[in-house]
C-alpha cells in the first residue's frame, strides 16, 4: 500500500484549540454522557439492546480491579477521526457503519496468509474480558472492560516467518460509511504499527466487544486494536487488514505531525507532547486530575521490552 506524506493539518484538526477549547470539548462530552444515564429505564435498555451481549466471555488473565469508566460515557465521548474531529462526532455518526459481513486480510511475512471472519472470533470459549486503563494523548483517560482475543494467538495461525519485525494494520477505506473520511484531516486510510514483541505481549488484544456487549460503532466495531501501555491512537478501529513487515511501517498520525506523535507511542510522563503536559490526567467521570502513570501503570509488565531505548527520542 502506497501512503503518501499527508499535507500539513492546523492545530485545529489535530485535536481541541488549547486548554479552554478542551474543556468545552470534555464538558460537551459529560453533558452528552449524563442525558444518556437520565433517560427512562426502558429507553437506556433499548440502547442497550443495540449493542447485545456477547456468548462465552470469561475473565482474562490481565486487568485492573479500578473502579470502570460508565458505559454511557465510553460511547459518548471518543476519537474516531472517521466520523467527526469533536468527541461527540462518532457518536451521532457512526451508524451508516456496515458492520456484516466483516473479516480481515492477514499478508506479508507470513506462511499461511490469508483472511478471518469476524464470526471466527466471536466463536464459543474464546472471548476474554480484560478491564484496562485506557490514556488518551489530549490526557483523558478511562477504565475499560474490553472483549476479544490476544493478538499473539490470532497471528500464530498464520505462521509468521523469521522476517517477521512488525505488524501493520490498516482500517476500512469508505468514504460513504466513513464520512470523516470525506475531508483531507489525514491521509486515509488509518494505517499504525507496532514492533512484532509488542503485537504479541499478552496485554495486547483485537477488541470485537465491550462491557461483555458487541462492540459499538464509534468505539471501533467490529475490531479494534487495544494496546493499554500506549496512547489511545495507536488503538486503530475497524480493522480490515494485518501485514507483518520486515521494515517499520508508516502509521497515521506519525506522516501527519511526526515531532507530536511518534511511532512508539508509549505513556510516557517525562515527554510532553509539544502543547501540553502528559504529567497528569483526568479520568472521565472524575472532577480532579491524577498523575499519569509510565507505560500506563503497566510498566511492570512492559518496561522490559524497551531495555536500552532512549524513551525520549524514540517516543
Amino acid at each position: 500500500m502506497l501512503i503518501r506524506q499527508a499535507p500539513h493539518i492546523s492545530t485545529s484538526e489535530i485535536t481541541d484549540e488549547g486548554l479552554v477549547l478542551r474543556r468545552r470539548e470534555f464538558l460537551r462530552g459529560a453533558a452528552a454522557a449524563a442525558g444518556v444515564a437520565a433517560l427512562p429505564a426502558g429507553t437506556r435498555a433499548a440502547a442497550e439492546e443495540n449493542h447485545p451481549l456477547l456468548p462465552n466471555v470469561k475473565p482474562g488473565a490481565f486487568g485492573t480491579d479500578e473502579e470502570r469508566t460508565r458505559y454511557s460515557d465510553a460511547i459518548s465521548y471518543n476519537n474516531f477521526y472517521e466520523f467527526g474531529s469533536r468527541k461527540g462526532d462518532p457518536a451521532r455518526n457512526a451508524g451508516s457503519l456496515k458492520t456484516k459481513p466483516w473479516s480481515i486480510a492477514i499478508e506479508g511475512e507470513v506462511d499461511k496468509p490469508g483472511r478471518i471472519d469476524l464470526e471466527d472470533l466471536i466463536a464459543p470459549h474464546t472471548l476474554e474480558e480484560r478491564v484496562y486503563r485506557m490514556r488518551c494523548v489530549e490526557a483523558w483517560s478511562m477504565v475499560i472492560p474490553w472483549v476479544g482475543v490476544p493478538l499473539g494467538k490470532l497471528l500464530e495461525r498464520f505462521a509468521p516467518t523469521s522476517k517477521a519485525k512488525y505488524v501493520a494494520f490498516q482500517t476500512l477505506l469508505d468514504p460513504k460509511q466513513m464520512p470523516g473520511q470525506r475531508r483531507n484531516v489525514l491521509d486515509w486510510p488509518y494505517v499504525e504499527g507496532l514492533r512484532i514483541d509488542e503485537a504479541v505481549h499478552p496485554l495486547t488484544i483485537l477488541s470485537v466487544g465491550m462491557y461483555g456487549r458487541v462492540l459499538p460503532n464509534q468505539n471501533g466495531a467490529p475490531i479494534r486494536l487495544v494496546v493499554p501501555w500506549k496512547y489511545g491512537f495507536k488503538g486503530i478501529k475497524s480493522i480490515v487488514k494485518i501485514e507483518l513487515t520486515e521494515k517499520q511501517p508508516p502509521t497515521s498520525w506519525n506522516l501527519s505531525a511526526g515531532y507530536e506523535y511518534g511511532f512508539y507511542a508509549n505513556v510516557n510522563p517525562n515527554v510532553d507532547h509539544p502543547r501540553w503536559s502528559q504529567k497528569r490526567e483526568r479520568r472521565i467521570g472524575d472532577f480532579l486530575k491524577r498523575d499519569t502513570l509510565p507505560f500506563n501503570g503497566y510498566a511492570d509488565q512492559v518496561s522490559s521490552l524497551y531495555t536500552g531505548m532512549d524513551l525520549r527520542k524514540y517516543f
